[in-house]
Formats: C-alpha cells, sequence, structure tokens
C-alpha cells in the first residue's frame, strides 16, 4: 500500500526542527520587533544608539557592495570609451597624413617655381582679357562636346582665344558671329590641351573623352605613374593657353593614361573669361617685291 502523502511533522525529525526554528525565529523577531517598537516610543535616545550601532555595522558592508555594483557597472562604459578613443585617434593621425601630405606637395611647388624663376629667369605673362561673358547653353547628349557664348565678334571675340572659367580652362573659341560665339570644351574629344604636373613638371596632354571628362596621357615617357589627386595646369607649349591654368584632376591611379576630372564642368560654370592667345600667331609678311625690270630701250 503506498505511503500517505499528508504526513505529519512527527514523522520527519527533519520537518520537526524545520518548524521548531522557523516557530523560534518568528517568536524573536516579534518580541525583538516589539522590544524596538516601544524602546522608540519610551526610550528615544536609548533606541537611537542601538541604530546607529546597527548602521556601523551595515554601513562597511554597504559600502562594500555599493564599490563593487560601481566597478562592474563602470566596466562597459570604460570599454566603449575606449573604443571610441581608439576610433577618434586613428580618424586624427589619418587627417593629420593628408595634411601632411599636402603641405608636401605644396612645399615641392613652391620649391619649383622659386628655382625655375631663379634659373630662367622668366616673368610669367598674362594674357589681356577680352571681356567677361556668360555660357548659355552647352551640349549634353550628343559625343560632342561645345558652349554658346553671348558675346561674338562685336565684342571682339574671335577664334582661337581662350575661355577660363573661375576654377580653370573651360576651352576655346572655335567659330565666332556677331553677337554670339561656338566655345569647343576642353571634354570634347577633339580638344587637346598640352599639360604639366604640377608637383614635379611631368608633361602630358589633356584629351576630350566626351563624357564629361578628360584622359592624362604621358608624353615622350613610358610606363608613367599617376596617383589620384594629381593636379595638372597648362604648359603654355604651343602658344595658346597661358601656363599655369588649372585644368584637371586625375580620379584613381594608373599608367600612361588615367581618366581626370575637369575643375571647371561647363554645367558648373555661369561666367566665363575670355582671353588674347597667350602668344599669338605672328602676323603675315607682306609679299616680297620682284627684280625691277628696266623698260626694254626703243628701237632705232
Amino acid at each position: 500500500m503506498a505511503p500517505a502523502r499528508d504526513r505529519r511533522t512527527g514523522f520527519s525529525r527533519r520537518r520537526q526542527y524545520s518548524a521548531f526554528f522557523g516557530y523560534v525565529l518568528a517568536v524573536a523577531g516579534a518580541v525583538v520587533g516589539a522590544a524596538l517598537l516601544a524602546a522608540s516610543i519610551f526610550n528615544p535616545p536609548a533606541f537611537s544608539t542601538a541604530r546607529m550601532a546597527v548602521a556601523s555595522v551595515t554601513a562597511p558592508v554597504a559600502s562594500l557592495l555599493d564599490s563593487g555594483t560601481d566597478a562592474i557597472a563602470s566596466v562597459p562604459q570604460a570599454i566603449g570609451t575606449w573604443i571610441n578613443v581608439h576610433g577618434e585617434n586613428a580618424a586624427l593621425r589619418a587627417e593629420l597624413k593628408r595634411h601632411d601630405a599636402l603641405l608636401s606637395k605644396a612645399r615641392v611647388i613652391a620649391y619649383d617655381n622659386r628655382r625655375l624663376r631663379g634659373l630662367l629667369r622668366v616673368r610669367d605673362r598674362t594674357p589681356e582679357p577680352v571681356l567677361t561673358a556668360r555660357l548659355v547653353a552647352s551640349t549634353a547628349s550628343s559625343g560632342r562636346r561645345f558652349a554658346l557664348l553671348n558675346a561674338g565678334r562685336v565684342q571682339g571675340v574671335t577664334p582661337g582665344m581662350p575661355v577660363l572659367g573661375p576654377e580653370g580652362l573651360v576651352g576655346r573659341v572655335l567659330e565666332s558671329g556677331p553677337i554670339a560665339a561656338r566655345v569647343l570644351l576642353i571634354t570634347d574629344p577633339e580638344s587637346l590641351v598640352p599639360v604639366r604636373r604640377t608637383r614635379d613638371g611631368l608633361p602630358a596632354i589633356a584629351a576630350g573623352r566626351g563624357d564629361g571628362r578628360v584622359d592624362i596621357r604621358s608624353v615622350g615617357a613610358a610606363n608613367v605613374r599617376f596617383a589620384p589627386g594629381d593636379m595638372f595646369v597648362s604648359s603654355g607649349i604651343g602658344g595658346l593657353y597661358a601656363p599655369g591654368v588649372p585644368v584637371a584632376r586625375v580620379e584613381r591611379a594608373g599608367s600612361d593614361s588615367v581618366v581626370a576630372t575637369p575643375y571647371a564642368p561647363p554645367d558648373a560654370v555661369d561666367f566665363v573669361i575670355v582671353e588674347r592667345p597667350f602668344m599669338p600667331m605672328p602676323p603675315p609678311l607682306p609679299p616680297r617685291a620682284g627684280p625691277a625690270v628696266s623698260p626694254a630701250a626703243p628701237a632705232r
């Protein structure tokens, strides 16, 4: 026969002891509570002394537990702070490295300018501006790249004049009418501009691609390496464009021929400056007179 589930405490000595001590603790707690309540009512100084004695015992334990809790809670914050500081430090180092590279390029360019001016004693010629006009239209869908200038021969605009924007070279005048002119942009496939690299003077050609960008092609050298951000300006070779006019900046690294972005894209240029050619062609020589022929003597 299975034993009954509902047993009394007398069947288990452990349960008897547990029940007994439970009753004892409950009665003791009630007695102590009643005594403390009576002391707080009838003898507040004694109750205050007992309360401070208990507080003196529990305060160190509470302080230790509170310190441990704060230490554990500060661990995630410390880890997050370390990660943030590490990332900010890396970003600052990268920015400092970029600034150092720009400063080095500027110093190299300034040194080259001083050296060339001192050795060659050459003074830059600044062409005289003809006028300031507006680009009123430009091709955007065809493979050719032209722009329309709202000035023509009446204002002194003639074919071959360079056209400059605020940031750099735009192109040259291809045709001119009485009050309008057609500009061949540097991004046109038929446009070729002699350029040089600013950091070392490397000669190259900026050839239009027909898609709003130009190709930078090396001249007279093989396996020439181009780096992203290389700046190219007009070299003055050919006598049309003045030297030192910004033309394009290299987009990606490459060799011999790379794609570059013009400094003055036509869709972002409003007003332009039309200049005279840097070194205009000399006027044609007058025809040479032939040897004088004396008239024949009359026959006698």
